[in-house]
């Protein structure tokens, strides 16, 4: 897969921005601040609906503007479909492919498929489980989508379920010898299906997906440090089922939330299923979490991301790889592994701060021409807005 065209406007500092891409690599060199990210971030916005940076929207809009649009032409096997994003600040977003306007932007997973290795992947490793649950969610919901709509489910029962053990606690407590206690307990066992099935899902999902991810992280890991301790990853969940059998898990879930009930009930919160699970990431023995030095949380870091390409690409077709300011955070060695992945994928898309920033080997890759753009800034009535130019073409 390559993206073919990329038409922003008013994304976060560009006003406006449209640029026609080729197979092979682009860089897009500019210094701290002067947008050369926001342009990637577009891209990953479009082929995950969020962002790596901001868990909202608002920041993606242009300070003045009401909306953001994002269109993106990919080009899969030949095939080509444009993607059209409307983002709002404080409303619904709006999505369509080429003509056709979508009942939910969930529509467009799958049209764009990306791998993005940036700065902020070391909280994947260091992170909170969230960070870990969302790295697996995205890269299912870009092999199925059907799946982002279950998780958008899920997070709606959850947050329903939430509210009644928070506000009715006290009626539940009852228990079925009272009127209201029994009509509460009775929307809860009503709720407590619905979390189950959806969660039941998400959570066989995930297992299978750690467990394809699983050789991918330990071939990467031990290609990028060969010396060091093994590497395991393993899918830890509340739910105490083996397997990823979407109805045993389902009738565990609803057991496990019947045997703790009353336990959520006095802390007024969902105990049990997939928003409180984590993928484990361990070092030999050793969880890498608080154990792994700076070089093995990047290994592993790193790892992850080659793990996500060769799952994706072992669907049929190459992601676009994108490395966002990730060269200047890497040793040698690390660098030249992310090179060597380079050379093998479709499209990649590259920012630096400064040329010094990109590996030498860069410049020796197989994939010629390279072109190179320089982010520019300048200052207008309305602020400071990014501007693009073509510096040519290498190789």
């Amino acid at each position: 897969m390559y993206i073919r065209t990329l038409e922003l406007r008013d994304f976060r500092s560009w006003p406006q921005l449209s640029l026609t891409l080729e197979p092979g690599i682009t860089l897009f060199v500019g210094r701290n601040g002067f947008g050369k990210t926001n342009i990637v971030e577009a891209i990953g916005y479009a082929a995950h609906l969020g962002s790596h940076r901001v868990s909202h929207d608002a920041p993606l809009v242009r300070t003045g503007s009401d909306s953001a649009r994002i269109s993106i032409t990919a080009v899969n096997q030949g095939r080509e479909l444009t993607a059209h994003l409307l983002l709002k600040a404080h409303s619904a977003n709006k999505a369509q492919i080429n003509r056709t306007k979508l009942n939910t932007p969930r529509e467009l997973l799958g049209v764009v498929r990306t791998v993005l290795f940036a700065p902020e992947d070391l909280a994947l490793v260091r992170g909170e489980p969230a960070e870990r649950r969302r790295y697996l969610d995205n890269i299912i919901a870009t092999r199925t989508p059907r799946l982002a709509g279950v998780k958008a489910d899920y997070d709606k029962v959850l947050r329903q379920r939430n509210a009644l053990l928070k506000s009715a606690g006290g009626t539940l407590r009852r228990g079925y010898r009272d009127a209201d206690g029994a009509g509460a307990l009775a929307t809860l066992d009503v709720w407590d299906s619905q979390l189950s099935g959806l969660g039941a899902q998400i959570i066989a999902a995930r297992r299978s997906v750690a467990s394809q991810l699983a050789e991918h992280i330990d071939d990467a890991y031990v290609a990028i440090a060969p010396e060091s301790r093994s590497v395991q990853v393993d899918y830890s969940s509340t739910v105490p089922a083996e397997g990823s059998d979407p109805e045993i898990v389902e009738a565990a879930m609803l057991a496990e939330l019947g045997r703790i009930r009353q336990r959520e009930i006095d802390r007024g919160t969902s105990l049990v299923g997939p928003h409180r699970d984590d993928l484990l990431l361990k070092l030999g023995d050793q969880p890498v979490k608080g154990f792994a030095s700076h070089g093995e949380t990047w290994s592993f870091a790193l790892a992850l991301r080659l793990a996500e390409f060769g799952l994706l690409r072992s669907d049929g077709t190459d992601p676009v790889l994108i490395l966002d300011d990730v060269f200047s955070e890497l040793d040698a060695g690390r660098r030249e592994k992310l090179v060597t992945l380079a050379a093998a994928a479709e499209q990649v898309l590259i920012t630096a701060a400064v040329d010094g920033d990109l590996p030498v080997s860069l410049a020796d890759s197989p994939k010629t021409p390279v072109n190179r753009y320089v982010v520019e800034v300048k200052d207008e009535q309305q602020g400071r807005i990014s501007v693009l130019e073509q510096e040519g073409v290498d190789g």
